[in-house]
């Protein structure tokens, strides 16, 4: 996402010249590109106009200092305006009540049942919730059992009634069930359809009046573009959300609804979910998109992933490993493991600053891994624990059973020793992960 937007704003702030001020004449042809890049993303032609309009108003007049050229003020206005028309500040959930409700919302092919399993599952490991599911989409017997599927894969109940098609009624059951039973947050799923209209409308209204939900939540699809935005609209003129959640982030989206959305409902956006894992959901932080957006990488959420995958007391283990020269093929493919459960790693290299632009064309995905994984895999215990022993039958052994060459084994074991060396020099605890995903970048060529 946004790849295109932030190439075509980075050649728009390369066009400003001038020393020592930023003036009306050499930010006019600036700004133009600018809006054209904005609109280019799908941003609404409105929110464009204000949005360069506003940044014109605090770029002119602005005094650059010596160290700093007037395209990187401008960058650093663009970014602060950018963050502004995003919402300024993260939105965190309402959690208030026991127990707490959510409505799900939006059109049916939103992804609001997946983004239903992803958010119980979010509640559930990160702020110790637990969550209730509930199925009030009566209409497609299909959407009852992948929310059932979801909920067995997260360990997560699921609240149906199968024989009731009043989803009014089941929303209200649930709750009742659910303070019986001590789960202290209800997420209701209910049911879309392909357009708005105004039966939908009517009970998703009715349901909200019944349960008196603390949090109602309208997902939508962001690879409709501005077609989102005006779906958003439409929505809380009616229903009067509370919060927007953007899913399918991963898939060919210019990014204009991020962008806009907010602008146009006076909404926050709360979530962004890119991917079928159910872990790929993230709480959305303006400031940080904007950073992504013009290419300034997002090194905080990238270090708040790994925290969330790296156990403490094996970080503590690891790193007196390294120091003693201990580390292994084994740790090295815990390591691997611990990686792909943050991510896609090209995603991931991304919020590394300075890294998006080299990585943008490389072919990096997690499926890199694969000639790597089958390389150890196919190692004894004994080889993987001792680094050491590998001599030419060894390797040629593995090579055989990994599906490789020995050429490819030989790389890798003279890599993996090469990064075992950087790593004891570097041992650090945590840092660690980052410095091995680079190392990895060579181990995958």
């Amino acid at each position: 996402m946004f790849e295109n937007l932030s190439d075509k704003l980075d050649r728009a702030f390369k066009l400003l010249k001038g020393e020592g001020r930023i003036t009306e004449i050499n930010v006019a042809e600036t700004l133009k590109d600018i809006r054209r890049a904005l609109l280019d993303a799908d941003v609404s032609y409105k929110v464009a106009k204000t949005f360069t309009d506003d940044v014109k108003q605090k770029a002119l007049g602005q005094e650059v200092l010596k160290s700093v050229r007037p395209g990187q003020m401008l960058t650093k206005i663009v970014h602060d305006e950018l963050a502004a028309l995003m919402g300024g500040q993260a939105t965190d959930i309402n959690l208030k009540g026991n127990p707490a409700i959510i409505l799900i919302a939006g059109l049916q092919g939103s992804g609001k049942t997946t983004f239903s399993g992803k958010l119980a599952l979010n509640l559930k490991s990160k702020k110790g919730r637990q969550p209730l599911l509930v199925a009030c989409d009566v209409y497609r017997p299909a959407a009852i059992e992948q929310l059932k599927v979801l909920g067995a894969q997260i360990d997560v109940p699921v609240y149906t009634e199968d024989d009731n098609r009043d989803p009014v009624q089941i929303a209200r059951n649930a709750i009742q069930f659910a303070k019986q039973r001590g789960y202290n947050t209800v997420i209701v799923d209910t049911a879309g359809r392909l357009a708005i209209d105004e039966e939908m409308m009517k009970e998703i209204t009715t349901i909200k009046k019944a349960v008196d939900p603390g949090e109602t939540l309208f997902v939508v699809d962001a690879m409709t573009g501005q077609d989102a935005v005006n779906t958003a609209k439409e929505f809380n003129d009616r229903l009067h959300f509370d919060g927007v959640v953007l899913t399918k982030l991963d898939g060919d989206t210019r990014g204009g609804a991020a962008i806009s959305i907010r602008a146009v409902v006076n909404k926050p956006l709360k979530f962004i979910s890119a991917g079928e894992k159910m872990e790929a959901l993230d709480m959305f932080h303006p400031e940080r998109m904007a950073d992504r957006i013009l290419g300034m990488g997002d090194i905080v959420s990238l270090v708040e992933k790994a925290q969330e995958q790296i156990d403490e007391e094996e970080a503590r283990k690891l790193q007196r490993k390294l120091a003693k020269d201990q580390f292994t093929f084994d740790d090295f493919y815990k390591q691997i493991q611990q990686i792909k459960k943050m991510g896609n790693i090209k995603d991931l290299m991304t919020m590394i600053p300075g890294v998006n632009k080299a990585v943008k064309e490389a072919d990096l995905d997690n499926a890199s891994f694969k000639n790597i994984e089958a390389i150890i895999q196919s190692m004894t215990p004994q080889e993987r624990a001792t680094p050491a022993l590998f001599n030419g039958s060894r390797r040629k052994r593995v090579a055989m059973g990994s599906g490789t060459n020995i050429a490819e084994v030989n790389r890798f074991i003279k890599q993996f020793d090469d990064m075992r060396k950087m790593m004891k020099n570097l041992s650090g605890g945590g840092k660690n992960m980052m410095r091995a995903m680079g190392a990895m970048r060579g181990l995958q060529r």
